[in-house]
């Protein structure tokens, strides 16, 4: 349910200040490192690009010392290890094995596993329930589902039966000996915080090798640490609703990730109505109150993209209210008429960036 939101921003290009083109996939696997400059010119410029877990991604380190040669291959690797665990259209994938287990079957599951559905769980516990990895049967049946069925309008009965499907409760996490086991037949997809796990296992990765100067978007999540190439803070745009493409307004960070989640891009109306493809799994109907965008800033890309869509399904009233209860950066667009609203928790103003401000010191 993320979207691409979030872009790096040129220092030397003042037009991508004010409107930033979002980096589209071309559906080929492109997988390449590229040294910029030399290391008689300062620090080497790699700059690795490719597809992976049905998105794209793209990651710019700025390196002080040699990078390894085979970094674009360890990288993938680290990619690999969430594909192949949590991507629900690999057969023998950990998640479809998982959601093929009988009732009170246990599975023991590797360490990423465990770790991101103990990050859902905890953001589903936390959010009295807003994000929940079980909502699947509910997409499928407002027809936003993989098997891209048409629009449609379900009956209260057909809603009641889906939502007797759903519930994260369901699933039983046991630390004692990293197994999962389920107590209803649910079955789970973990990508509202599978890709932004994946960012931060390559973050972790670089950090590992002592570059800890690195921009990683995969699939519109992102995390940053240190300067880019021109010993600045990274600089990152939020997308406006109003208008895809357009900047509402700009992070500067040295460290942190950011995720974004909207309903804007995928959608139907009937009768005047507009059904978002963010579902509520508390009342199993698309989320009808006017917030468009959410962005969370955290440490971790894990964490940043699971509250991303929980606080989206929240709404702006009661995301924001939880927001400043739990300590969270976020950022909020919500309709108003033709226009929109931007709100923001306590913590997110620190981070806040005016696109004027950004303009100047660019110009300069």
């Amino acid at each position: 349910m993320m979207i691409l939101a979030v872009k790096l921003i040129q220092d030397n290009v003042l037009e991508r200040l004010l409107k930033v083109s979002l980096w589209r996939g071309c559906g080929l696997v492109l997988l390449s490192a590229l040294l910029l400059s030399g290391c008689d010119r300062g620090p080497e410029i790699v700059k690795i690009s490719g597809t992976k877990m049905g998105t794209t991604y793209h990651i710019t380190v700025v390196a002080d010392q040699p990078a390894p040669d085979n970094l674009a291959v360890l990288i993938e690797a680290e990619l690999d290890r969430v594909d192949h665990s949590m991507s629900t259209y690999k057969p023998n994938s950990e998640i479809n094995r998982f959601n093929q287990l009988t009732v009170n079957q246990s599975m023991t599951v590797s360490l990423e596993f465990f770790e991101v559905l103990t990050i859902a769980q905890s953001v589903w516990l936390n959010s009295d329930g807003a994000l929940d990895p079980s909502v699947g049967p509910l997409v499928d049946l407002w027809g936003f589902g993989p098997s891209l069925t048409e629009d449609q309008i379900p009956s209260e009965k057909q809603i009641a039966n889906a939502l007797a499907t759903v519930g994260f409760d369901s699933v039983i996490i046991d630390s004692s000996d990293q197994s999962i086991i389920k107590t209803r037949p649910v079955v789970i997809d973990l990508s509202a915080v599978a890709k932004g796990y994946a960012v931060d296992l390559v973050a972790d990765l670089l950090e590992m090798n002592a570059l800890p100067d690195y921009l990683i978007e995969v699939g519109g999540e992102t995390r940053v640490s240190g300067l880019n190439p021109q010993g600045k803070p990274w600089r990152l745009a939020i997308e406006s609703p109003l208008l895809i493409g357009q900047v509402e307004t700009v992070l500067a960070l040295t460290s942190g990730a950011v995720a974004t989640s909207g309903d804007y891009r995928n959608y139907f109306e009937r009768d005047g109505i507009r059904y978002s493809h963010i579902i509520d799994p508390r009342d199993g109907k698309p989320i009808i109150h006017t917030l468009a965008s959410v962005t969370v800033l955290a440490d971790t890309c894990a964490e940043a993209d699971a509250w991303a869509t929980a606080l989206l399904v929240l709404g702006n009233k009661e995301g924001l209210d939880l927001a400043n209860r739990l300590g969270l950066a976020v950022y909020m667009l919500a309709r108003d008429g033709n226009e929109y609203t931007a709100f923001y928790s306590e913590m997110f103003e620190p981070y806040l960036v005016e696109i004027t401000e950004q303009t100047a010191s660019v110009e300069s």
